[in-house]
């Protein structure tokens, strides 16, 4: 986990992220990479947080 100051643009929910803020719900990354799995994504479950970092 980080103390750097969520950014209130990015909402996040998984705790488990290096960039997680300890204090809500959000990233403290200026920005994220978000990505896909799958050849041809057709739902949400098919992309990921391509930032995330355990």
């Amino acid at each position: 986990m980080t103390d750097m100051k969520a950014n209130h643009c990015i909402q996040c929910t998984v705790t488990q992220c290096r960039y997680h803020s300890n204090c809500d719900d959000y990233c403290t990354l200026d920005k994220i990479l978000v990505g896909t799995h799958e050849a041809n994504p057709t739902e949400d479950q098919c992309t990921d947080c391509k930032s995330f970092r355990r």
